[in-house]
């Protein structure tokens, strides 16, 4: 018989189990990466900010016999965030489990919770492309010769355009380049740098070359190709299919490195409210009676947040994000 308990049971063997599969290169998820999960205890707090203006200051350090030593006399400024929930329940039929654990035991449980993880994961991959391939947050740079422009295309020279860029607007190199999948596989056939890697990998199959080959041609450490998929249209409407990372754009970006260091100058942050979800996501399941199924929930409580300061009245004193970020823009034709 069944339990009826109807009190959400946390579930994270599930969620260990499934996040495996979801993992894997061919789901293309990469939000993760470019903002990376900081926990946090509150649902919605301030945070220190390190004043743009300070990042590349060189004060005096020299110090006089007897004399103090120079230190920062700056304050932090602040930042904020405030977290929401985002969750997704999966029933499964009586009828249902008992067909899937005939096959394999414990089927149904891992059919319900990668779908509501997906789900799940997807929507916070779109939120967190939303915020970086956008021309309203960044300034978009239009290449001159759209990357599937195979003969005329130079990928190369605007990279290194972004490049220059990228350093003299924040003093730092970029540590990522992120592309859409469709970018990813027009690249390798772009003349410029067919011809260039001849001479880095030669007699290496062109066609067929990766991210890490792409990265060493372009000059970036590493190249984060975003190949999730959605279906852009409502319920009950025939599928479009739509790339969660718009194929009009790509952006060189700064990743944060630490991921204790909140001051650390970078793109941006997920941040996880532990209390409420202490792992992103969590996985519960319960007992609802009434359809005779059991309901497998993924959910998290997180804000995906771009790095910038604010003053008292909710006005932006300091956008760290905006000089981490140098956007791409009209890279396909369209």
């Amino acid at each position: 018989m069944r339990s009826a308990n109807t009190n959400a049971i946390y579930r994270p063997d599930l969620g260990i189990a499934v996040m495996e599969h979801i993992e894997t290169p061919t789901m293309g998820l990469i939000g993760l990466q470019v903002m990376p999960i900081y926990e946090v205890n509150d649902q919605s707090a301030t945070f220190p900010v390190i004043p743009k203006e300070v990042l590349l200051k060189l004060p005096d350090t020299a110090r006089s016999a007897r004399g103090h030593y120079n230190r920062s006399d700056w304050k932090y400024e602040e930042g904020l965030y405030a977290t929401k929930e985002n969750g997704w329940e999966e029933p499964i039929d009586d009828s249902e489990a008992a067909k899937l654990n005939r096959r394999v035991p414990g089927l149904a449980d891992t059919i319900a919770t990668k779908r509501a993880m997906t789900i799940i994961l997807k929507s916070q991959e779109k939120r967190v492309s939303d915020k970086i391939f956008n021309a309203s947050n960044f300034t978009a740079h239009a290449v001159t010769n759209e990357w599937d422009d195979l003969t005329n295309a130079t990928p190369i020279a605007d990279v290194l355009a972004g490049k220059i860029a990228f350093r003299a607007a924040s003093g730092m190199d970029p540590n990522a380049l992120i592309i859409s999948w469709a970018t990813a596989q027009q690249l390798p056939n772009v003349a410029e740098i067919k011809d260039r890697i001849k001479y880095t990998y030669p007699g290496i199959d062109i066609a067929n070359i990766g991210p890490v080959e792409l990265a060493r041609v372009l000059g970036v450490p590493r190249i984060l190709v975003g190949g999730a998929v959605y279906d852009s249209t409502g319920k009950n409407i025939a599928s479009t299919l739509a790339d969660v990372w718009d194929n009009e754009y790509a952006a060189l970006v700064r990743i944060a490195q630490d991921a204790n260091d909140v001051q650390e100058p970078c793109v941006g942050r997920t941040f996880l409210w532990t209390e409420d979800s202490p792992q992103n996501p969590i996985v519960e399941t319960y007992r609802d009676e009434g359809i005779r199924s059991d309901v497998y929930r993924v959910r998290h409580n997180t804000d995906e947040c771009l790095l910038k300061s604010f003053d008292k009245d909710g006005n932006v004193v300091s956008n760290i994000s905006a000089a981490c970020v140098y956007l791409f823009s009209n890279i396909t034709t369209k």
